[in-house]
């Protein structure tokens, strides 16, 4: 195992042309590829593939990692693998969603970011039932079906500000796997604005209420009721793909 230095070392050699230091990186970081890969097994795509790209994505991180950035390069490097694998699976696996299916999950989608915003929770799925006169099972599939926020960045529990994302409560038999979530919620959140990365440590890491925080940042709770959608959302889109 190379330590750190050597790591960047190696690099900077992959970077310069040299197919060794290409093949020792992939090599020392062969344990953090599996781990990633078998987080999407059984989804249509075959483990040698799996591999395949997120080796692809190892190499992408190779070509734009620097070590201004402060960070280790395993740890930079996650989100690139995993990101590589996600955007296979949406564009080229084989899964495909029709074109009625997917207007009916973007009506959806439309009307639970309004009805947030002005009422500062989500709707139910009996409410979205209601709204589009659909079966409840139908609007969890149709939701579903294009991956919307009410996922595993859902609140368990809509009418207790307080409660935890169901990211949270999901328990992981592979301590590397919770690793790895860490890593790409912490890539994500690194990269929001500064505004709207203090409304989310503040309501996410701190446990304060909508109503502390738009008090706190002096603004309203509506303000911060749309701000927290808009970041969930764009999370949804980055870490589900």
């Amino acid at each position: 195992m190379l330590d750190r230095e050597a790591v960047n070392a190696c690099i900077d050699a992959a970077k310069a042309g040299d197919p060794a230091a290409k093949e020792l990186l992939l090599k020392q970081n062969e344990n953090l590829i599996k781990s990633i890969v078998r987080r999407y097994l059984g989804k249509g795509v075959e483990y040698d593939d799996l591999y395949q790209l997120a080796g692809m994505g190892l190499l992408k991180a190779i070509n734009g990692f620097d070590k201004s950035y402060g960070v280790r390069f395993s740890t930079y490097a996650v989100p690139m693998i995993a990101g590589e694998i996600k955007r296979f699976m949406r564009d080229d696996g084989a899964i495909k969603v029709s074109r009625t299916l997917k207007a009916a999950s973007k009506s959806i989608n439309a009307y639970v970011e309004e009805y947030s915003s002005e009422h500062g929770v989500q709707p139910t799925i009996r409410q979205i039932s209601q709204k589009f006169s659909m079966p409840p099972a139908e609007v969890v599939f149709t939701m579903g079906s294009s991956r919307m926020p009410l996922s595993i960045f859902a609140r368990s529990d809509y009418k207790d500000e307080k409660s935890q994302l169901l990211l949270d409560k999901l328990s992981s038999s592979d301590d590397q796997d919770d690793m790895i979530d860490r890593l790409e919620l912490r890539s994500a959140i690194s990269e929001l604005p500064e505004r709207e990365k203090k409304v989310i440590m503040l309501r996410y890491f701190r446990d304060m209420t909508q109503a502390e925080v738009a008090s706190m940042l002096g603004v309203s709770q509506v303000q911060i009721s749309r701000i927290e959608n808009k970041v969930m959302e764009q999370f949804r889109k980055k870490l589900t793909g």
